[in-house]
Order: C-alpha cells, then structure tokens, then sequence
C-alpha cells in the first residue's frame, strides 16, 4: 500500500510564482506544507523511487468549496452584493420606508413623551431663555446625531446591508486577523460574500493599520471587549426601552383618572409589559403587522398636534432656530443646563437602531423615512410642547398629554401607549439579533433560537432572552417607580452604544474606506465631542440610577468575554492534541480496529488536522464506520454563506482510509434550518461531486505530467493505491488476508454495474460504489462530551474562571446535539478531558 506524506490532499493544484518567496495554491493562498512524497513499493522486488517532488503546474483558479446544489460559484464584481441586491425602484423603496415606521423609530418617535418632563425636572423654567435654549439644544442633537452621523456616514458602514454592532466588527475582522478563534482559513477569503474591494488611495496607511492590529493581541482583546461592551449596552436597552416607554404612556393617565396614582401606573404597566413579551413567541412579522400604520398614525399625530399648539400659543419658538439660545442657555443656568443634558439626550434615544435594524430594510429606505416624516414631525412636537410651555410654564411636569387638545386625549393615549410597546418591541427584536450575531461569532453560550418567519432570516424569537428581559423590565419599574430615575439610566444605555459605534466607524473609516486623514479626525472630533460631553452630564447621575445600566452591562459582558476566553482556550487546546498523521498512517486504513458498514460523521471544531476526540472513538469503539467524516460547523465574520459554497471537502489519508473533512460555512445571519435527514443527503452530495472533481483534476495533472515528462505513469501509480487495491473488501480485513486477497477480476465482478461507466476512473467508480453502500447502512453521529479544567499550575484567577464560570455556562447552555439537530438514536458519545 502506498503511503502518502501529507496530512491532507486537496483538489486545488499547486503552482509557482516567481515573485513568491514559496508555492502557492492555484487561487493565490499560501501552502502550509511542503509536498515531497515518499514512495514505498512493497510485497515487490524493484527498488523505490526515493524522494520525488511533484512539479508545481500553473493552472487556472479554481475553487476548492462545493455545493449542495450545484457546482458554480457566482463570480465577479456582482457576487458579493448581489445576495443583499435589494429593489432600488422607487414604489418599492416607498413601501420599505413606509414599513421602516414600525420597527426603526418607534424608540424616537415616543421620545416627545418624556424628554422636556425631565429637562426641565433639573431646570426650572423662569424665563422664555429656558424654553428657547432647551428647544434649541434638542432640535440640534437630533439634527446632529441621527441625521448627520447616522443616516449619512454610519449607515454606509454597512456589513453587505448588515448593520449593528458585531457587523461593523465583523467587517473588520474581514480585513484585519483580529479575531482571537484562530480558524481561518485562505479558502474562506474566496467566497463570494468575503471578498472586499481595496481602493487605493491611502492604502499603505491601511495595512499599517491592519499590521498592528494583528501583531499585537492586546489590541485584539481590546477591540473585543469594546465591541462585547457596545452589545451589553444593547442588551441593556431591551431592558430600560420598554420599562421607560410603557411608563411614560401610562403615567398619561395620572391627571386624567381621579385617584390614579403611581401606584396604579406601576400596574397597569407590568400588565402591559407581560402582554408584550408574552406574544413575542408568535414572531416579529404576526406582531409587527400593524405596527407601521400604527406608528405613521403616531407620528401624524405628532406633527398635527404640534403645528396646532405652535399657531395657537407662540409662533415665535422659531427663534430656536438660532443655535445662539443653547449659548444663552448655559450662561444662565450653567451647572443646572450641564445637568439638564441627561434628560435632553433622551430625544436621541433609538437612534442606534437605524443602523441595528438595517438588514431588515436598505439604507435608501432609512434615509427617506427619517428625513421626509420622522426628522420634520418629531421638530413640530417638540416646538409645539415649546410654544405649549411659553403659555404655561408650569406645565412641564405633563407636558406632552397637557399640550394635547382635551377632545382628543382619549384617541392620543392609545395611539401613545401603542407606540410605547411598538417602540419596545423595536428594542426586543435588536436585542435577540445582537444575541444572535455573538452565539455565532462565539461570544454567547449557545441558546434555543426560534426562526418566526420563513421569508427574512432575521426575525427570531430566543426564549430565554425574551423571559429574562420580562423579568428584569419588571423589577425595574417595581424598584424605581419613576420615569425620572430610569431615564437616568436610559441615557448611559443609549450614550455608551453610540460612542462605540463612533469607535468602530472610525477604524472603519481608516482600514477599509482609506477616508482622507482630514475627515476621519473630524468624524470622532464632532460626534464623539458632542457625546462626551452627553456622557458626562449622565454619569453624574450615576447614583440616582445611572448605575442599573452599567451593573447590566457588566452581567452581559463577564458572560460573553468568559465564553470567548474558554471557547479560544478549549480549540488551542485542540490545535494542541490533535492526532498525528504518521499515527494514523501506522494504524493502516482499518485503522486498528474493524470498519464496519456506515458513515460515521464525527462533529469537531477543528478546521484542520485529526482530532484527539477521534483517538478516543478508536480506543472506545470495537469498530468503526467504512467512511469517517470529520464535520466542522464553521461561522465566518459574514452576514450570509451563499449555498453554493456552502461545504469545504477535503481528504484525509490516503483513498483507502475512506476519510474526509467537511467544513460547512455559514454567516452569522444565516439559519440552519435543514434537519438531520436533509443535511445527509446534502452532505453525501456534495461528497460525491468532490469525488468527481478530486478524480478529473488528477486526470489532468496526470496527462500534463505526462506530456513535460515530469515523472513516469508508474510513480504516480504509486502514490496513489490503484483501483485493485482500493477494491479490497472495507470490512474484516484480517480475515481476507488469511483467506487471499481477492483477485482483481474478481473484486471488479462484485461493482455494481451502474457505478462504471467506460469512461469513469475504476477507483472513482469503487469508491462512489463503497459510499452508496455506506450511506444504505445509515449514519452515525459521534460527538464528544468534553470537560474543560484549567491546568494544575495555572493562576487561581484563571482556575476560577475555567473551572466553575465557564464550566456552569457550559454545563447550562443548549447542548451540541440539540444545536446541530443530530437524532438522538443516532448519536455516540464520548467523554473527554481537555487541560487548558
């Protein structure tokens, strides 16, 4: 039997370049190993050929990933956006902006209900300088956050139309090796969805950039916990959102209804809250479906109940316009207009999810939606409240419901309370996205995730989450009672995601757009100045509950860096013990046991090399399936694998060993839908085309070393067991050694007929034969229990972490059976201990 060298072969060919400093595979990616093949001739009298190197042949690009359906990849310019291609006509784009109502800023639009209530709680209003500085400072915040950093330059960061937090990080981790999951792999940069187009200007200032980034790990941990931070204050929103929102309609009928006190709001409200988690489990498009009218309703109301009480009271709020109020402003109250900072920050609140709801919609879409009907309706309400105050000052306390005409009080605060949970279940649904984007990316325990709709992807429903927001909602409106302290938090929440999305946008800015220097100082100068200084004005109520956020933020992110941190130590650790391939090459291709009819699918983490758990199975199990498959399920830092380059096969051993790896790529929107049942007949599929174009690229090389005389068809013959001996029985081995071996006219008569065909290689054709015979047996699923310790001389921080943190999340989370949907009458486990 022929032994092969290498730890793995490929189809992908290899070629020279003579500007290289090694060889490189056909499509550009470097070679992590050398490729001298020893050739052994044994049971023969002739002498081996010694030490041959196979001639580097330049060939075409070629792809070495294969489809489920088909074999062709999408190629071009196109092929990366063209998954995302949303209808750019203009009726469509209409109808998107006009659905963008409901989801995207109903967080903003309930904003008129709360803000100028707590401005003017640190401010009390003595002079028409108060009500005009106040509105001046609100309508520049809006008109400077949201509309010139967000719907103008944050929105274009998008990830291939995904927005948020872990998209603009995956984006990053796209051209920079940031992330700290070492198992990246060259083939993963072909895909279609992957590929990024450099400009050129600025292009050495980039790679700098990108080359410190990778060098130094302490960058990497740090863009990290920016970015857990950045989705732990996301988290955090889903908890404060619907608390402050639901309060602050309800608390509307306190003036109304004699002997309606806070009491009495703080129960009306946890109803409301538990009807609205509790119809979450029917999914984001059932609950969403009038969520759009109702929040067009919402904001008509807005801008009518505005311009009314602008004509009726005091037309000459105007003068806001006139940025120099907010100087006026501040040089009267001075430490109080500081302090008035938090509650007028809140106007902006929602902000963040014009950019974390973007994979729901297009960014023209957005763009048109707050410019035409959220900017200019949310401007009429607060300058109607303004006009409202200048008449009646003292007022303030209620001052969204007082402005409102007395006819229409009842009609308004339904349409108000509607708004308040529309604008909760914004918040709700982000949360779970953010969720998910982590568990994808290995930054959150796994957990059950549900997929409501089967037209977007995006909409889910994660039970635990959606209990746990229930739960915290609640304890916080029956602790604080009060929409004042709980704006307090609101604002650190609202604040601390905006500063990291300034954060990221700026390095997107320098290492992937090359913006000219000029603008990139500029963009975190203005934005990130003006939220600072936000920032500070919130922190100062830090004991007036400006600590709940933080104390949330801290809970969420301890979760996902301790997961992070054990999950990279759990696959070093793999990369550390995984089996050599001299030993599997000494075992020979029965592997030291007996192969017994089956394809046994062995799931591991590993992208590359056998691993340990394997040895374990060998050492456990009396037999072993015909055909092994080392399955990896990989997520890469994009929004969508595209089908069609789905699975990555390649082969381990030598042909007979039956061995392969399969590693199947998914982005982290994409959902795995498919059962056990679909996923083997997808899997066996694709491995029978990789067999077929394993068998042509060795035909072609085969011819073309043959016409340059590079080595004779008799070394090849030797690399590689022929077909003869690949027709050697799989099963007990021993015994047809003792018996014979079997001719190789004999062993050709037990081929199925329909497996030849007279132009198909024989070994192919067996091989194909021995893989339907595998398949009729059925599968074999075999899954490792592992058990994660920290060394005996590591630190006792780290043992805390490892053996009891990480060890209970582990312990807690969904298990790896249930997350793949592997069949539970299929499955073998085995335990095993991994020292970190």
């Amino acid at each position: 039997m022929a032994a092969v060298g290498i730890e793995e072969s490929s189809v992908r060919l290899l070629s020279t370049d003579s500007g290289s400093s090694g060889p490189r595979w056909v499509d550009g990616s470097e070679v992590e190993w050398e490729a001298p093949w020893t050739v052994h001739q044994e049971n023969q009298g002739k002498e081996g050929f010694g030490s041959i190197r196979r001639k580097l042949i330049k060939k075409p690009k070629r792809v070495d990933s294969f489809d489920v359906e088909a074999m062709q990849i999408a190629g071009g310019g196109g092929g990366a956006h063209g998954h995302y291609a949303k209808d750019s006509s203009l009726w469509p784009t209409l109808a998107l902006a006009f659905q963008t109502l409901g989801v995207v800023y109903g967080d903003m639009g309930t904003s008129p209900l709360y803000v100028f209530d707590d401005v003017f709680s640190k401010v009390p209003i003595e002079s028409e300088v108060d009500i005009l500085g106040a509105l001046s400072l609100v309508m520049y915040t809006i008109a400077l956050i949201p509309l010139a950093k967000y719907v103008f330059v944050v929105l274009k960061a998008n990830d291939n139309g995904e927005g948020g937090t872990f998209a603009l990080y995956s984006l990053i981790c796209r051209y920079a090796h940031v992330n700290l999951l070492p198992n990246r792999q060259p083939a993963d940069e072909h895909i279609s969805s992957f590929r990024l187009k450099l400009p050129t200007p600025q292009l050495e200032r980039a790679l700098n950039i990108k080359e410190n980034l990778e060098k130094r790990s302490s960058l990497k941990t740090l863009l990290l916990l920016l970015v857990l931070m950045g989705t732990s204050m996301i988290i955090g929103d889903g908890i404060l959102t619907p608390a402050m929102s639901v309060m602050s309609a309800i608390s509307g009928l306190q003036g109304e209804i004699a002997g309606f006190g806070t009491s009495a709001v703080v129960i009306v409200s946890i109803v409301v809250l538990v009807s609205l988690f509790s119809i979450q489990r029917f999914g984001t498009n059932k609950v969403g479906f009038m969520f759009a009218p109702a929040l067009a309703l919402w904001f008509f109301s807005l801008g009518s109940i505005g311009m009314y009480n602008i004509i009726k009271h005091d037309i000459t709020v105007l003068r806001a316009f006139n940025p120099a109020y907010i100087y006026y402003f501040f040089k009267k109250n001075r430490r109080g207009a500081w302090s008035s900072l938090g509650g007028c920050v809140l106007c902006i609140t929602g902000a963040e999810a014009m950019f974390a709801d973007l994979g729901h919609f297009s960014v023209r879409a957005i763009q048109i939606a707050f410019t035409c009907v959220v900017f200019p309706c949310l401007l009429l309400a607060y300058m109607g409240q303004a006009a409202y105050l200048m008449k009646y000052p003292a007022s303030s306390s209620r001052i969204f419901y007082n402005s409102v005409p007395g006819d229409f009080f009842w009609p308004v605060f339904v349409i108000a309370t509607l708004a308040a949970m529309i604008a909760s279940q914004a918040m709700i649904s982000a949360t779970f996205s953010c969720v998910k984007q982590s568990m994808a990316l290995g930054c959150f325990p796994r957990l059950k995730i549900i997929h409501t709709s089967r037209k977007r992807m995006g909409q889910i429903y994660i039970p635990v989450i959606n209990w746990f927001l229930m739960i915290m909602c609640i304890a916080v409106v029956s602790i604080f009672q009060s929409t004042t302290d709980i704006a307090n938090a609101y604002g650190i929440a609202e604040v601390g995601v905006m500063m990291v999305s300034t954060t990221l946008v700026t390095l997107v800015m320098l290492l992937i757009w090359q913006s000219k220097l000029f603008l990139v100082i500029c963009f975190p100068l203005i934005f990130g100045s003006v939220e600072l200084i936000y920032m500070s004005s919130i922190l100062s109520k830090l004991l007036e509950g400006g600590w709940l956020p933080l104390a949330f933020a801290t809970f969420f992110l301890s979760v996902m860096y301790i997961w992070n941190y054990g999950s990279v130590l759990k696959y070093q650790s793999e990369v550390r013990g995984k089996i050599s391939m001299d030993f599997l090459l000494d075992l020979g291709s029965d592997l030291g046991s007996v192969r017994v009819p089956g394809i046994g699918l062995l799931y591991n983490e590993l992208v590359q090399g056998i691993p340990s758990i394997f040895g374990q199975f060998l050492l456990t199990l009396p037999a072993i399936q015909s055909t092994i498959v080392f399955v990896c399920i990989k997520y890469l830092p994009i929004p969508v694998v595209p089908q069609e380059e789905r699975f990555l096969f390649r082969r381990v051993c030598p042909k007979d060993y039956h061995m392969f790896r399969c590693v199947a790529r998914y982005g982290y929107k994409d959902v795995q839908k498919e059962d056990h049942h679909a996923f083997e007949q997808l899997l066996i599929e694709s491995l029978e085309k990789f067999l077929r174009k394993e068998s042509q690229e060795y035909a072609l090389e085969r011819n073309l070393n043959e016409d340059t005389d590079c080595f004779s068809l008799r070394s090849w013959d030797s690399d590689f067991p022929r077909a003869e001996e690949l027709r050697i029985p799989l099963i007990h081995r021993q015994a047809s050694e003792e018996a014979g071996a079997s001719t190789s006219q004999e062993a050709a008569v037990a081929l199925p007929s329909s497996s030849m065909s007279s132009d198909e290689d024989p070994s192919l054709a067996y091989e194909l034969s021995a893989l339907r015979e595998a398949m009729d047996s059925g599968f074999t699923y075999l899954l490792g229990h592992g058990e994660v310790r920290a060394k005996k001389n590591s630190i006792f921080l780290k043992k805390l972490v490892i053996n009891y943190l990480y060890a209970f999340l582990r312990r807690n989370c969904r298990a790896g059976a249930a997350n793949m949907r592997t069949p539970h009458t299929n499955i073998i486990k085995v335990g095993m201990t991994y020292m970190v």
